[in-house]
């Protein structure tokens, strides 16, 4: 069964991005490089909403990011990538499949292969298929920031997500790697104690 699981950077008051698309907030020093580096050469599909897709699009190809960090820029364009979307036509980003429809079923016959999935950003697409319970894992970096606006990670969430800490791991720039699993068994997808209608 293959893996899905959600990376995303996050304020202190649970915004992933600020206005206007804005992560210019987030500390990415050279720790966080070498383990984006390192998290890059693993072998995982990413996926993305447009927002989120048409951003790292306009990035990673660039001379910029090959320069400034070329183990991650080559991982992100070589990766093969999925982005769910009603309005692209076509996704032009090398290694690039367009999903117009049905995520879900998309997703669960996804995850019936052997690959790890990784959604990056998308904040969308996370509260959707985190409502149906098919994560498996969150990977949220949090920034000592707080923002006066922006949109939160699970805007849009109708009930609770109930997790579980794994681990953490504390970066000198002051951001801390937080890794949860949903918390099994104790709440059903609903937010309701398991048993309860």
């Amino acid at each position: 069964m293959g893996h899905l699981s959600v990376f995303n950077f996050i304020t202190l008051n649970g915004y992933y991005k600020g206005l206007n698309d804005d992560i210019s907030w987030h500390r990415h020093g050279q720790e966080e490089s070498e383990f984006a580096s390192n998290a890059a050469s693993t072998e995982s599909i990413l996926m993305f909403g447009r927002v989120t897709y048409e951003m790292m699009m306009r990035y990673w190809p660039t001379e910029q990011a090959k320069q400034s960090v070329p183990a991650v820029a080559e991982g992100m364009n070589n990766s093969k990538k999925i982005v769910f979307s009603r309005t692209l036509k076509k996704a032009t980003w090398n290694n690039s499949q367009l999903v117009n429809d049905n995520i879900d079923a998309f997703v669960r016959t996804l995850k019936q292969g052997d690959k790890n999935i990784t959604i990056l950003g998308s904040g969308s697409i996370v509260t959707q298929l985190a409502g149906k319970g098919l994560i498996d894992s969150y990977q949220f970096m949090l920034d000592p920031v707080a923002l006066g606006d922006g949109t939160p990670a699970f805007k849009g969430m109708t009930h609770m997500l109930d997790l579980t800490l794994t681990s953490v791991k504390n970066f000198k720039s002051g951001v801390v790697l937080l890794n949860y699993v949903p918390l099994v068994g104790k709440r059903d997808t609903g937010g309701r104690p398991a048993g309860q209608v």
